[in-house]
């Protein structure tokens, strides 16, 4: 299929679902495809421009499954031909790089999200990794490459070169904070800029966070000149601190408060 792949990284991705939030946590989590489609085309309508998306099996559980994300994205391209798809390949501690490097191979998708040090554990980047990103590279897919901390970035640098890949305009995610706990702090932010100025990169990238903290780490990216991702995936709150009743009116708020 002819899927939309933007230039420039969305400046404000939802990620509706995540790996973790189920309806017991939240009735609006999206966990069928037809539920994600419809939110997908409620949160572009409402003002984001892609979406990061996980499937789930028919347990509600993360799961990296070649069909199912084709399926998505068959049935994503006709409701929101405009709008950015990301698959992803995290792992939740379930999945080892084998079966992350064999989703990407088999559904060559317009956008995929890899976390670079669950991709790469070692830090040492094998002919299998390289191999792998420069096959997506070169079949199109817009890799946003997922840094948890800054020294995220010295492997990636080493990646970019090992696999000839130009750094300029590289998409990155940071991760400001945890899921688990760990507190999101705006602060966190410019370390990874220092480490891309170190290494000459110059990234088109976004943030993420979490819970209370989240507005004013996503309040510091744009400051700093990033983009924003939000959605269930990362909180349940509006802006005012108020539970959100779906991801629709979280995009909407976000939009109207920062763009």
């Amino acid at each position: 299929m002819n899927f939309y792949k933007p230039d420039k990284l969305p400046k404000l991705m939802i990620a509706p679902n995540g790996a973790r939030p189920m309806k017991k946590d939240h009735p609006a989590v999206p966990i069928t495809i037809s539920e994600t489609v419809e939110t997908a085309k409620a949160c572009f309508d409402a003002g984001a421009d892609g979406i990061h998306f996980h499937m789930r099996d028919e347990n509600g559980k993360h799961i990296l499954d070649s069909e199912l994300c084709k399926e998505a994205l068959q049935e994503l391209q006709k409701k929101v031909p405009k709008m950015h798809l990301q698959v992803t390949t995290e792992a939740v501690g379930r999945y080892s790089p084998g079966v992350m490097r064999k989703l990407a191979f088999d559904v060559l998708p317009p956008g995929i999200s890899i976390g670079i040090r669950e991709m790469i554990p070692s830090r040492i980047p094998s002919s299998e990794d390289i191999n792998l990103y420069k096959h997506l590279t070169q079949a199109g897919t817009k890799i946003q490459h997922i840094c948890y901390e800054p020294k995220d970035i010295d492997l990636l640098s080493n990646l970019l070169n090992l696999a000839d890949i130009p750094a300029e305009g590289t998409w990155c995610m940071f991760v400001i904070g945890h899921y688990s706990g760990l507190l999101s702090n705006p602060e966190y932010i410019s370390p990874f800029l220092v480490k891309l100025k170190e290494h000459k990169i110059n990234a088109d990238w976004a943030v993420c966070a979490f819970a209370n903290e989240e507005m004013s780490c996503l309040e510091m990216a744009i400051k700093l000149g990033g983009k924003i991702r939000v959605g269930f995936e990362n909180s349940i709150l509006m802006p005012d601190g108020k539970i959100a009743p779906n991801n629709e009116s979280k995009v909407k708020a976000i939009k109207n408060l920062f763009y």
